[in-house]
């Protein structure tokens, strides 16, 4: 019978490790301040872009859906 709860026991542990590994992911998390950097950035170009040029983006796509023929 102890023997069986001795085995219990560590196979308990061994499924509660791997589950924390793997939840905890890994350690190297890469450079997240880079990243989070390019994201706002182009963020940043996008809302520029939109702004000088949104009239003229929105005419452009009017005019495509307006080309568009049916069946």
């Amino acid at each position: 019978m102890n023997r069986i709860i001795t085995a219990h026991a560590r196979a308990r542990a061994a499924v509660t490790t791997a589950v924390s590994r793997r939840i905890a992911g890994s350690r190297d998390r890469g450079d997240v301040p880079g990243w989070v950097l390019i994201t706002i950035m182009t963020a940043g170009l996008v809302t520029a872009l939109w702004a000088l040029a949104g009239p003229q983006l929105g005419q452009l796509f009017s005019d495509a859906i307006s080309d568009v023929k049916g069946p």
